[in-house]
């Protein structure tokens, strides 16, 4: 774990559950996904591991019951949808990005199979865009994380070094990812993944949220 902080060039900001709270999106796709296959929602704690484990490539197969691929289809169709109307920010993120910004250069790393415009006016609506260098989506990547790829895509095009950047994540795959990099990593408890699931992987740090981190950039 690191007390003193990081010397870093570039830090890499995941979105979901980590700038932004997509919780309800989340359950929002999963409402709607289970009614087209007529299936009564879950709790919220059984909704939410979805993504959890969808990200991981885990099985859901013992939460739904039979129709998987129309479940899925409709439940990322819907995701993509309705994160415009349901994501809001973390509160004081939007603080944290701006002192960071002032130190050094971010970019945005995330996952979601959408084109890059879609997340910059996502960031643009929420007033945060002109703190990130560049973005970087799943459809710019041949592999999601856990692979480094697309931080080692990011790292090229702002010609920095890997070991001079900082991934920050509120999941186990992006503290992977950052590993399996070569960079520093930094895992937030404001998204799925809880303390202990986190702390398994061996982050470098681990913070509430990302409002914690201009303290720990040197």
């Amino acid at each position: 774990m690191i007390e003193n902080g990081f010397k870093a060039k570039c830090i890499f900001v995941d979105l979901d559950g980590t700038i932004v709270d997509s919780t309800e999106a989340y359950l929002e796709a999963a409402r709607i996904s289970f009614q087209a296959i007529g299936q009564t929602p879950p709790t919220k704690q059984t909704a939410l591991e979805i993504p959890k484990r969808l990200e991981q490539g885990i099985s859901i197969n013992d939460i739904i019951c039979g129709e998987y691929e129309k479940f899925l289809n409709t439940y990322l169709k819907t995701y993509y949808l309705v994160t415009p109307q349901k994501t809001k920010l973390i509160p004081n993120v939007k603080t944290a990005l701006e002192a960071l910004a002032k130190k050094r250069r971010l970019a945005l790393i995330t996952m979601r199979y959408v084109p890059k415009q879609s997340i910059i006016e996502e960031l643009e609506f929420f007033g945060i865009s002109t703190y990130f260098s560049h973005v970087v989506t799943a459809l710019d990547s041949f592999k999601p994380k856990p692979s480094p790829e697309a931080l080692l895509s990011c790292v090229r095009a702002m010609d920095v070094e890997i070991s001079d950047c900082v991934i920050v994540g509120d999941s186990v795959n992006d503290v992977r990812a950052g590993k399996a990099a070569g960079a520093r990593t930094v895992a937030v408890l404001s998204g799925l993944f809880r303390s202990g699931e986190l702390a398994k992987e061996e982050p470098d740090l681990i913070l509430n949220d990302v409002t914690g981190l201009p303290d720990f950039i040197r």
